[in-house]
């Protein structure tokens, strides 16, 4: 390392905050999952993968408390639209 540099001032920390409201975490995925978000990503034409993940999330989260009923309604009304 070069004399110039003098880090006897420097701090350690993270370059970006943190958002109220958001954690940062370590999560690992399957690199086909990630791949799969990052082409969604890039086939709308830019965007956040990791915003898309979340909001992913957020709704499983909202269906999770859908009676099965619904659940199945639902899928059933998708396949038949997809079938024509």
């Amino acid at each position: 390392m070069r004399r110039e540099y003098d880090f006897r001032g420097a701090r350690r920390g993270a370059l970006d905050p943190a958002h109220r409201g958001k954690t940062r975490i370590t999560i690992r995925l399957d690199d086909d999952v990630l791949e799969w978000f990052r082409g969604q990503v890039d086939a709308a034409g830019g965007g956040n993968y990791q915003t898309l993940i979340n909001a992913a999330l957020r709704e499983h989260m909202n269906r999770s408390d859908e009676p099965l009923e619904e659940v199945l309604r639902r899928v059933l009304r998708e396949e038949l639209d997809r079938s024509g």
